[in-house]
Formats: structure tokens, sequence, C-alpha cells
């Protein structure tokens, strides 16, 4: 098998392109130590990832970032799973923290490519001091 990427979005305005996303995921995958993987990228409008944030995790309202890992039982099995991203929930997070969008929207990416990697952090503020935030942040600046 190999690192297969599908990319979608059912929003207007992509700030990054689709070669982009394919290419964070992959660089991901590969300081994983993954060589096999299915994974897609959709972006979704707020309402989308709204529901889907209620529906599948409890939450209410929209969040920047979904994903969904089907969990491998051998290291050796194909990572597979699903990340949802919101560009307009990244697009706020990115003018609060003074980040361009496109980082923002870059850091979403590899984090849920992370989480179906098979990556967790702790849930509250304290998720920024955790390996995974850490890791995320060094592909983030190596992608630059």
């Amino acid at each position: 098998m190999r690192i297969v990427v599908e990319v979608s979005a059912t929003v207007r305005r992509l700030p990054l392109s689709k070669e982009r996303v394919r290419d964070l995921v992959e660089r991901t995958l590969r300081c994983e130590r993954i060589r096999d993987a299915l994974v897609s990228v959709a972006f979704v409008g707020r309402s989308a990832i709204a529901q889907m944030n209620f529906d599948y995790l409890g939450h209410r309202g929209a969040t920047d970032v979904i994903s969904f890992g089907m969990g491998r039982a051998m290291p050796t099995l194909p990572a597979v799973g699903d990340i949802y991203i919101c560009p307009d929930v990244a697009r706020a997070n990115a003018r609060r923290l003074g980040v361009p969008v496109r980082e923002e929207l870059s850091r979403l990416v590899v984090h849920g490519t992370l989480h179906v990697a098979g990556a967790e952090h702790s849930a509250g503020h304290d998720r920024i001091d955790s390996p995974m935030w850490r890791k995320q942040e060094r592909i983030v600046a190596r992608a630059r």
C-alpha cells in the first residue's frame, strides 16, 4: 500500500491548496513512521462541524477540527481516518492568535493527522504542553 490522501471542500474559500494539504498529511505520517495510510480531509462549514461536534463528541457549537482515526490493531496495518476542518473557525482562531490563516489551517491538518495516527493529548489548556502538541508545532515549523 501507500499513503493516499483525499481532500474535499464544501466551502467556497479554501486558503490552502489540495496539494499543500496532501503534503502536510504525508509529512506528518512520515514523522510518525507510517508508510501505509488512507486519510480523507474535508473542509466544511460551521453548521456541519457544529452538528458533528454535537453528534459525536456531545459538545455544542462549531470547533476547528475533528478527526476520526480507525485505530490500528497492529503497527503494520494502514492508518485510516477522516479529518474535518472548519476554515471559518480557523480564520477566527488565526486572528485571535495573530498568525496567518494558512499557518493555522496547516496546524489543524497536522493536528488531525496526528490523531488519525493514534496520538492523543489532554483536554483543556494543558494540551499545549503535551508531547503531541510539541510534535505538531515542530512539523508545522518545518513545513513553512
